[in-house]
């Protein structure tokens, strides 16, 4: 009886143990033939199967290099060097009471050397580089180091504060100048590349996109600056600003940061650079047009009550006589809404775009007087220096 009750419990156990390894056994084969699809979700897709304008295929990390290789080679380093006249302090006249017994004039005079750097741009096989004024200001002697090693003497042709662009020119064969790209066409997100030479440790690329684009920071006389967050520090001034093609956008120029790189800095555009080297080379300074005014921007409070659609405009203050605003009419208190059939926003803007104009340029100019909508043409002048 017991062995009877013994064999009544053990034998459920077996029966079911049986049941499962059968079970196993018939699945098995069917688990076996599963696709390996961890290795699967990783393998190439054919871009044809995908269809039109599917994403092509991931192959690796997206890479710059043929942009820079293209551009590298025109961009070069600057080195210069002046020598500065300081009067030697004597220590006495730290004291208020011994000063009054020192002649300043007979104080020995010390001379020493001071040197910066900076970065250029190769715009001409005929040796002409583009860079910042401030980058070669006073220099008694400019060095330029090409990127593959060749050294030059640097002369200026000429200088434009009002942009803060200088020409250089160096008496080299072999050189390659950059491609010029369109600035205009730039928007903002579009990937950037600042090449240059920060801090003298030598060429360096850094990456970034546009932040914002015709920019202005009362720096300098005409500014349209490209904004961008690709590193620029100290002795990047003068460098490129290029797009992922390798052309030139601009020549990098000022960072908000004068010490380090704070991820805001400033390009000229290259277009507007283009056009200041070509002037300097021509006519050894820039022409620009001039249209006789001065104007402040209207606010936007009062554009709004005249009217004015979009609310801006520029409202006329002062008009030079004889200039080509009074030959055409214009009178104080009229409001320029557009110039040439662009929207003028600021007066920055407005000079811009008569700035750009080659005199004996027509210009047509929207005004609105006592409420009326006015245009005239008149011919642009020739922008007075300094003017």
């Amino acid at each position: 009886m017991r062995a009877a009750q013994v064999f009544r419990y053990i034998s459920w156990p077996v029966i079911a143990g049986l049941l499962a390894a059968a079970l196993i056994l018939a699945l098995l084969p069917r688990v076996l033939e599963q696709p390996d699809t961890a290795h699967e979700s990783f393998a190439p897709i054919d871009n044809e199967t995908l269809g039109p304008g599917a994403a092509p295929s991931w192959e690796g990390p997206v890479s710059y290099s043929n942009a820079v290789a293209r551009a590298a080679s025109s961009v070069v380093n600057i080195y210069t060097s002046k020598t500065v006249t300081r009067q030697r302090q004597h220590p006495l006249l730290n004291d208020p009471f011994f000063r009054r017994f020192f002649s300043s004039g007979g104080l020995p005079q010390q001379k020493r050397m001071e040197s910066s750097l900076g970065s250029g741009v190769i715009v001409s096989s005929k040796g002409f580089i583009l860079t910042n004024n401030h980058v070669v200001s006073g220099a008694d002697q400019i060095v330029v180091l090409l990127h593959d090693g060749r050294e030059a003497q640097a002369t200026v042709v000429g200088v434009d504060p009002d942009t803060d662009l200088a020409v250089l020119k160096i008496e080299l064969g072999g050189l390659t100048p950059i491609s010029i790209g369109n600035p205009q066409k730039a928007r903002v997100g579009d990937v950037v590349l600042a090449i240059g030479n920060p801090f003298g440790v030598g060429q360096s690329v850094s990456q970034g996109i546009i932040s914002a684009t015709g920019r202005g920071l009362g720096l300098n006389t005409f500014e349209n600056f490209l904004q961008t967050d690709a590193a620029i520090n100290p002795g990047n001034s003068g460098g490129a600003l290029i797009d992922t093609y390798g052309n030139l956008l601009g020549i990098n120029s000022a960072i908000l940061n004068e010490n380090t790189s704070v991820g805001i800095g400033f390009a000229i555009p290259a277009d507007t650079a283009v056009r200041v080297m070509e002037g300097i080379v021509k006519h050894g300074k820039v022409v620009r047009g001039w249209l006789g005014v001065q104007a402040q921007q209207l606010a936007p409070e009062v554009a709004t009550r005249l009217g004015l659609d979009p609310p801006r405009g520029l409202i006329i203050t002062d008009i030079h006589i004889n200039g080509p605003a009074h030959l055409a009419g214009l009178l104080p208190g009229d409001i320029i809404t557009h110039m040439n059939n662009q929207l003028v926003g600021d007066g920055r803007q407005g000079t811009n775009i008569v700035a750009d104009l080659t005199p004996g340029e027509l210009i047509h100019v929207d005004v609105v007087r006592n409420g009326e909508k006015i245009s005239v043409t008149t011919v642009a002048g020739t922008r007075p220096s300094g003017g």
